[in-house]
């Protein structure tokens, strides 16, 4: 779908990167090597996207790190296609339906760090999950967005420690039914033992 409305598919992959997860930073050496496209067209995309207003750059010694541009009108509206490219909103409107007591789905991965894999790894959240009905309902959604979906389903309980195993950087939230401060205590807890 993207690709009939974007031609260039450095500028898509650099989408996909910092706008399916906000908290993506990338510098040029960094995003040539996991692309695998040539240092001057990512250059060229990364200072278009830049000037429009849609990534913002800092320094960090040497090196320009970029990064999503949260507070730009269009933000949301790429974020919301970059999601259904990838298939990532029906997945979740799939899943979350009838399965329990759902709390939060987590993306962890290739696609968690921005970059396109065939592969949705989920981490799934909540109590008195029916596990058959979820596993019905992944295979109805890996036929839909065309990827395979990988998942464990975690109580409450141990939660906070299967997710303290994974840097929390590469963890992404995609629905979330506690209240913020409780998913940010949550993560948080991730980060101080990581650290």
């Amino acid at each position: 779908m993207i690709n009939t409305l974007i031609t260039s598919q450095t500028r898509i992959k650099l989408l996909k990167k910092f706008f399916l997860n906000s908290s993506i930073k990338g510098h040029l050496r960094g995003l040539e090597s996991e692309m695998g496209e040539s240092s001057n067209a990512i250059r060229v995309e990364l200072n278009r996207l830049e000037g429009a207003g849609l990534l913002k750059s800092a320094k960090n010694g040497n090196r320009k790190y970029y990064q999503a541009n949260t507070d730009h009108p269009l933000f949301s509206d790429i974020h919301s296609i970059i999601m259904k490219e990838t298939g990532l909103d029906t997945l979740v409107e799939k899943v979350i339906t009838r399965i329990g007591r759902l709390y939060a789905v987590y993306m962890t991965g290739d696609l968690a760090n921005g970059k396109d894999s065939p592969v949705i790894d989920l981490i799934l959240i909540g109590e008195n999950i029916d596990r058959e009905y979820l596993a019905r309902k992944v295979v109805q959604a890996e036929k839909v967005v065309g990827r395979k979906v990988s998942f464990i389903v975690l109580e409450p309980a141990e939660a906070s420690y299967h997710l303290s195993l994974l840097d929390p950087n590469k963890l992404f939230s995609l629905w979330s039914n506690i209240p913020e401060n409780q998913s940010n205590q949550l993560i948080n807890k991730t980060k101080k033992k990581e650290g």
